[in-house]
């Protein structure tokens, strides 16, 4: 087993889990169990409901994966669109994905990793 596989959290309950970034580890174990026939558009509609049940329930979690959120901001500048998609995120990782000849899913997670990374130096930066 490798060091980075060993490091990962194996599957948990999802009352076990703290955020939406749990939520999507747990997602990234086993896609197909979540995630209909692997479709972006599928885990999009399933975070929205994620921030709505968080909103109804008064848990302040911030959310990241709105349409024009975080995650969109960052993905239309990651990958040089000249203007913010209003399809959303989902649509334009599925679209270049398929250019690209990669699993949709894969690239999402990819570029959520690079998401996380940025964010986590950008935190520090402004914790100091």
């Amino acid at each position: 087993m490798t060091e980075l596989a060993a490091s990962r959290p194996g599957p948990r309950k999802p009352r076990e889990l703290r955020d939406v970034h749990e939520f999507l580890d747990q997602v990234r174990l086993r896609p197909g169990m979540w995630v209909r026939r692997g479709s972006l558009q599928h885990l999009d509609s399933m975070l929205v409901g994620y921030a709505v049940a968080c909103e109804i329930h008064d848990n302040d979690e911030s959310f990241d994966f709105w349409n024009g959120g975080p995650f969109s901001q960052w993905l239309w500048k990651r990958t040089n669109m000249a203007h913010p998609s209003n399809l959303g995120w989902a649509v334009e990782i599925e679209r270049a994905a398929e250019s690209a000849g990669t699993p949709p899913m894969e690239m999402f997670f990819s570029l959520l990793d690079e998401f996380r990374a940025e964010q986590g130096r950008a935190r520090s930066t402004q914790e100091r």
